[in-house]
C-alpha cells in the first residue's frame, strides 16, 4: 500500500512553490521597508508557553493543540501559532535591554492545528506574522495595521476590508465582563457547552462563538465601546487619527474580540469581499497586547502585532484573478553530440553557473531532436550546441532559439559572447 501524506497536509510540488517564492520575497522587502528583521523560533515548545499565553480557554488550546511528550516525560506542543514563541524569545534573550526599541520582528513558517481540514485551512499550514514590542505609541498601531494592509495590496488584492475596535484596558475589560455575564446569564442554557464555559473564565470569547452567533443574546450583547474609560477610549481615537491621517479606510465593528487571550486595546482584522472567496472572509487578525510580555515573565512592557496565513493568501489572489507570474526560463542548454563530448559539457556547465548563468543539459542520452525539444521546455534562451567537430575545431555553436540565428564561436570567447546575448534580450 502506498503511504499517503498525513490527513490536512499537503505536499507543494515545483508548479506551486514559485508562488510562495514570489510572495516571501515580497513579504521580506516589505518588512525590509517598515525597519522589521525576521527571528525564527523553534517548531515546538513547551505546552506551557501556549497555555499561558494563548489562554486556558481558546479554542486553540482547549482542541487543536499537537501535545505530546518526549522521552523524559516533558510535555511538548507544535506552535499552534507565533506570537507566544515571539515573545518567549523576547524575554528570554533579554530583547528589551537592546539599544534599539521598539523591538521590530518579523516570522515566517509552518504552524500546527488539529482542525478540520477544509479548503484554505490546513493541519499544517504557513503563516507570516510580526511582532512590535516595546512601545505604547498608537503610531506604531497605526504602522502595524498599515504593514498588514501593504502585504495584500503589494500583491494587487483590492477586494478588501479593513474591521478594527478596541478591547479596551484591564479597567475597562474588567466592567465589560460583569456587564457581558448579567447579560448572559438568563440565556445560558441556550447556548453551547464552550459557551457556558467562557461564561464563567471569559466571557468576551462568547461574542467570537462560531455556533452561537445567530442567537438573539449575541445581537444585543454590550458592547465594548460603551465600557472605555477615557484613557482606552483616547487610545482608539488616537489609533484612528493616524489611519485617518494616512488615508487607510477601516470600519469599526464592536464585536470584534480576536480568539486569544492576551489582546488589550486594538483588534483588527482584514477580510476578503472577493466573489467567490467563501463563507470564512478573514484573511488576517492581529491586535495589541498589554500583559503578554509580563505573564511569561518578562518586564510590563505592550507589544502589538499580525499574522496571516499564506494559504488562504493565494485563495485570495485566486479569487481576484491574479496571476503570480515567474521567470522560470532558462539562459542557456548544451546540446552535446557524440560520447566523447560528456566530459567537456560536464566542465562547460559548471562554467556557466559559475558566472551565474542559469544553464542544464541533457542527462537521458536524448538524440538532437529530443534535446532541442527538452530545450524548448525549458524555456531556453540560449542553446550551445557541442559536437566532436566542433571541440577538434575549438568552436561551438551558439543558437538564439527565439531568432533562430546561430553563430560559431572561439571556445574561449563562448561564455563573454553568451553574457552579451543575455544583456541584450534584457536591455
Amino acid at each position: 500500500m502506498k503511504i499517503q501524506s498525513p490527513r490536512g497536509t499537503e505536499d507543494l510540488l515545483p508548479e506551486v512553490t514559485y508562488k510562495w517564492h514570489l510572495i516571501e520575497d515580497k513579504l521580506k522587502n516589505l518588512a525590509t521597508l517598515y525597519n522589521y528583521k525576521e527571528i525564527r523560533t523553534p517548531m515546538f515548545e513547551h505546552t506551557e508557553l501556549f497555555q499561558r499565553g494563548v489562554g486556558e480557554t481558546t479554542d486553540i488550546v482547549q482542541k487543536e493543540m499537537y501535545t505530546f511528550e518526549d522521552r523524559s516525560g516533558r510535555s511538548l506542543t507544535l506552535r499552534p501559532e507565533g506570537t507566544a514563541s515571539v515573545v518567549r524569545s523576547y524575554v528570554q534573550h533579554k530583547m528589551h535591554g537592546n539599544t534599539n526599541q521598539p523591538s521590530k520582528l518579523y516570522y515566517m513558517g509552518p504552524m500546527f492545528r488539529y482542525e478540520r481540514p477544509q479548503q484554505g485551512r490546513t493541519r499544517q499550514f504557513h503563516q507570516f506574522g510580526i511582532e512590535a514590542i516595546g512601545s505604547e505609541d498608537p503610531a506604531i498601531d497605526a504602522e502595524v495595521i498599515a504593514f498588514a494592509m501593504g502585504c495584500f495590496t503589494e500583491l494587487g488584492l483590492k477586494s478588501l476590508k479593513l474591521v478594527i475596535n478596541s478591547i479596551g484596558d484591564e479597567e475597562s475589560r474588567k466592567s465589560h465582563r460583569e456587564a457581558l455575564i448579567n447579560h448572559f446569564t438568563p440565556v445560558k442554557n441556550e447556548l453551547c457547552d464552550d459557551c457556558n464555559e467562557r461564561l464563567e473564565k471569559n466571557p468576551l470569547r462568547l461574542l467570537d462563538c462560531k455556533v452561537d452567533q445567530g442567537h438573539e443574546a449575541m445581537k444585543t450583547a454590550p458592547s465594548i465601546l460603551d465600557y472605555l474609560n477615557d484613557e482606552s477610549k483616547q487610545y482608539f481615537e488616537d489609533v484612528k487619527a493616524h489611519l485617518d491621517e494616512m488615508g487607510i479606510d477601516y470600519v469599526v465593528d464592536d464585536k470584534l474580540v480576536r480568539g486569544l487571550d492576551y489582546y488589550t486595546h486594538t483588534a483588527f482584522e482584514i477580510m476578503s469581499e472577493a466573489e467567490g472567496f467563501g463563507s470564512i472572509t478573514t484573511l488576517m487578525g492581529g491586535g495589541r497586547y498589554n500583559g503578554l510580555v509580563q505573564d511569561l515573565g518578562g518586564p510590563e512592557i505592550s507589544g502589538i502585532g499580525f499574522a496571516f496565513g499564506v494559504e488562504r493568501l493565494l485563495m485570495a489572489l485566486e479569487a481576484e484573478g491574479i496571476d503570480l507570474k515567474a521567470d522560470d526560463s532558462m539562459d542557456c542548454f548544451i546540446i552535446s553530440i557524440g560520447e566523447k563530448t560528456k566530459t567537456f559539457t560536464s566542465k562547460l556547465l559548471y562554467q556557466l553557473r559559475k558566472e551565474g548563468i542559469r544553464a542544464d543539459q541533457d542527462y537521458l542520452n536524448r538524440k538532437l531532436k529530443g534535446q532541442f525539444k527538452q530545450a524548448e521546455r525549458l524555456n531556453a534562451k540560449l542553446a550551445m550546441i557541442v559536437g566532436e567537430n566542433e571541440l577538434e575545431n575549438g568552436v561551438i555553436n551558439i543558437k538564439n532559439l527565439n531568432t533562430g540565428d546561430e553563430k560559431a564561436v572561439q571556445l574561449d570567447e563562448t561564455i563573454p559572447y553568451i553574457q552579451s546575448q543575455l544583456e541584450e534580450e534584457i536591455e
